[in-house]
This record gives C-alpha cells, sequence and structure tokens, in this order.
C-alpha cells in the first residue's frame, strides 16, 4: 500500500519532528494533540528547525515553506489517512484508548503505528480490531537528525504492514531495524541500562555528572555521555521506559535509580525544563 496521507497524533517533541520529516518527504500532514497550545508549541518548534536548516544552507527558503505548507493542525479527532502515527505520552491505558477510537473510526486501509518507546505492541493492538494493521514505528530524537527507525512486529502485525512501515521509513531518508516484541524493543534495551548506571555512578558518589559524563565520552568514545543524553531525552519519559522494562521482564537491573524519581518529583526533567541532572540556560 502507498503512504500518501498522515496523521501524527501528538504534537510534542517527537510528534512535531516525525510531522516535519514526514512532511519533508512530501507526504500530506495532519498534527493534531488535545489543546491548542501543545499545537501551536509543535508548529514553533517546527519553524525554529527549519529556520536551522536554511540557515546552515540544508534547505531553500521555499523548500521551508513547502514543508511547512504540507502541515495541517487541528485540535479536534482527525482519522482520514493511509497510516495514523501516535506519538502521545508512554502510558499503555492511553495509547490503548487512541488505537480504540482510531479503530473504530478510521477507514479499513488505515494502519495503526506507534511511536512507543517500550510499551510491546501486541499488547496496544489488542484494543483493536485489527491487530494484522498494528505496528511499532519507534523514530530517535531528534526526529529530523536521527537517522535510525525501530519497526516492531506486534503477534499478528502482517508481512503487508510490515512491508509498507519499512519503505516509509526508508522514503522518510530513514534506515528502518527491526526488532521483536519485548518492552523496550532493542534501542531501549541496550540504552536504558547505560543511562540508569550512570544515574547510580552519581546517586552512589563515584564521581560528579560532568565527570561522569567526560568519562563516557572520552574514555568510551561515546557521542554523549548517559546524564546529558537522559536530560535530552526527558528524565520523565527514561523513567517511564525503566519501568515498563522492570513490570515487563522482573528483573532488577532495570528498576530505575531512585535519584531520577527524585529529580522528576522536583520538577527537573532535563532540557525541556532548564534543570535535570545538569543545568540548562
Amino acid at each position: 500500500m502507498a503512504i500518501k496521507k498522515v496523521i501524527v497524533y501528538g504534537a510534542g517533541t517527537m510528534g512535531s519532528g516525525i510531522a516535519q520529516v514526514c512532511a519533508a518527504a512530501g507526504f500530506d500532514v495532519t498534527m493534531t494533540d488535545i489543546k491548542q497550545e501543545f499545537v501551536d508549541k509543535g508548529v514553533s518548534t517546527i519553524r525554529k528547525s527549519l529556520e536551522r536548516l536554511v540557515s546552515k544552507e540544508k534547505i531553500t527558503r521555499e523548500n521551508a515553506d513547502e514543508i511547512a505548507g504540507r502541515i495541517a493542525t487541528s485540535v479536534e479527532h482527525v482519522y482520514d489517512a493511509d497510516i495514523v502515527i501516535d506519538a502521545i505520552i508512554e502510558n499503555e491505558d492511553a495509547k490503548k484508548e487512541l488505537f480504540a477510537d482510531l479503530d473504530a473510526s478510521c477507514p479499513d486501509h488505515t494502519v495503526l503505528a506507534s511511536n512507543t518507546s517500550s510499551i510491546p505492541i501486541t499488547r496496544i493492538a489488542s484494543a483493536t480490531g485489527r491487530p494484522d494493521k498494528v505496528i511499532g514505528m519507534h523514530f530517535m530524537n531528534p526526529v529530523p537528525v536521527m537517522k535510525g527507525v525501530e519497526v516492531i512486529r506486534g503477534k499478528e502485525t502482517s508481512d503487508e504492514t510490515y512491508e509498507t512501515v519499512r519503505q516509509m521509513a526508508i522514503d522518510l531518508g530513514k534506515t528502518p531495524g527491526v526488532s521483536n516484541d519485548f518492552p523496550g524493543f532493542v534501542a531501549n534495551r541496550i540504552l536504558m541500562p547505560y543511562i540508569n548506571e550512570g544515574a547510580w555512578a552519581l546517586h552512589t558518589g563515584v564521581s560528579d555528572a560532568e565527570n561522569i559524563d567526560l568519562i563516557a565520552k572520552t574514555c568510551l568514545n561515546m557521542p554523549m555521555g548517559p546524564l546529558e543524553l537522559a536530560d535530552l531525552i526527558g528524565l520523565d519519559i527514561c523513567h517511564a521506559i525503566m519501568e515498563v522494562m522492570h513490570k515487563g521482564f522482573g528483573d532488577a537491573k532495570y528498576a530505575p535509580c531512585p535519584m531520577i524519581k527524585q529529580l522528576i518529583d522536583a520538577g527537573h526533567l532535563g532540557r525541556k525544563t532548564g534543570r535535570g541532572f545538569h543545568e540548562y540556560g
């Protein structure tokens, strides 16, 4: 099936990034969220991203205007698309509620994809009557920059649905990698223990945040240290992913470090709030 029309549910960091790359690839996109302020913020994020690309001469002003022009917005539920990509909060009940609504209202051919970072696709698909058309399409942050897309097949995801999404990822200029349906999939199964051990090293006094990140980058050749990476992703998101993995596997190694929850309780979620493990101007 050829994809032409895309709906992105969620206008946050991930949703706005997904909408941007879909529009840049020539798809007609509608980006929606539950509040106008969320949609407006998503549009602002896209405009700033496009302005950076123009300033770096990676695209022209005309290209930027064309991309922005392909993105419609709405605060009402919309259903008429070839694929819907969920980019709402990392909460299983919320995603099931959304997918049940989409299943009841979207055309029969519509693929329902989730950008979930950790929640098994089979569980999300159980809220629908079309589990063969439900799939994971996990983009990486920041979406316009990162080349990988993790494609996750649920227990009943059809070959046709998989091939449609795999080809769409390629059309977006991404490299699709396939994961089976386990909590955290591949990317976060590897990434979250890295972040969590960095948090434990700080929590137990092994070193301070600056040196933990410095050592990870200069001695392990990691592009980002675990704590600054957690700040970029968002500590609330990291914690939610770790909780899903801890519950799903029943393995204590996935239990989030208490310091992460302490920072969340204090409202320090990382870059998006100006403070997490580090402080940002």
